[in-house]
């Protein structure tokens, strides 16, 4: 009988200076670890947009490194009990109440920050325009969306009464899918006198953002700029799976990026910052 072929993916190992070069623009270090919500939009900021609990086993900014400010952060699996974790947490809800940065929950149900920046870009990949809105969202979805746009923001039970969808995984589902759609975000949460979180239109809360018209070519090349910006060097499908566009679009934003001069492209599908800062240049 012949045993089936197991296929181990080696994750590909980047340049030592290009690990240092990312430990500083995405406080992988000590130094720079993030402690409070005015540093986390900061941070969001100079990112462009960064993952929210995600740890180094996944590429990208993510704000939970930045508080453990080390670049081998791994989320325990008790994380009710990590000092860690539970910071992350609280400047999470800090940063919704504070409304400066746009909280998202895009593509395979990604939850990251996205600087006002970034927004538009961001809407021209993901966002679903009013005139596709029937064609391109469910029932349950326009029905919660109408609700919103009467009552502009409700408590999740509340939300959930009034669109009367009994199903709790409908809702959540339907919910999900205005989110991805960024139409729909979350403004605040509360935990007194029980948890929930309270919904508001993203059109509301980013109004000038939102409305901006681009398009999708300059979208891609933007979302790929911001994350080379800080990743000094990008490997073959890293700004897909940190992004959650496909691989073809991921490609097409660098080589927009190549042709204008700011990358160049060493091997197929690997982009580097053409002007690296002298330090890092030195190193390598």
């Amino acid at each position: 009988m012949i045993s089936p072929k197991i296929v181990v993916r080696i994750r590909p190992q980047l340049p030592s200076e290009i690990e240092e070069f990312r430990d500083e623009r995405w406080c992988r270090e000590g130094a720079r670890q993030i402690a409070t919500a005015f540093d986390a939009e900061n941070f969001v900021e100079r990112a462009g947009f960064a993952a929210c609990l995600t740890d180094s086993r996944r590429p990208g900014p993510s704000l939970y490194v930045a508080v453990c400010g080390r670049r081998d952060a791994v989320m325990p699996r008790n994380v009710q009990k990590d000092p860690e974790a539970s910071l992350t947490w609280v400047l999470k809800d800090e940063l919704l109440k504070r409304g400066r940065v746009y909280y998202a929950k895009l593509a395979r149900g990604k939850a990251m920050f996205l600087a006002p920046r970034m927004i538009p870009y961001f809407s021209a990949i993901w966002g679903v325009r009013r005139a596709d809105e029937k064609r391109r969202l469910s029932r349950k979805a326009q029905g919660i969306l109408r609700i919103l746009r009467h009552e502009w923001e409700m408590a999740t039970s509340d939300l959930r009464d009034e669109s009367k969808i009994k199903d709790r995984k409908a809702f959540t589902a339907a919910l999900d899918e205005l989110r991805a759609a960024m139409l729909v975000v979350p403004s605040d949460v509360c935990y007194e006198p029980k948890f929930t979180y309270i919904w508001t239109l993203g059109v509301g809360r980013f109004p000038d953002q939102m409305r901006r018209r681009i398009n999708r070519d300059v979208a891609l090349r933007e979302i790929a700029r911001a994350f080379l910006t800080g990743a000094g060097l990008t490997i073959p499908g890293e700004l897909a799976r940190v992004t959650g566009l496909s691989r073809p679009e991921a490609g097409r934003g660098n080589r927009a990026l190549v042709a204008e001069g700011f990358a160049s492209m060493p091997a197929y599908g690997t982009y580097r910052l053409q002007e690296l800062p002298a330090d890092y240049l030195a190193a390598s």
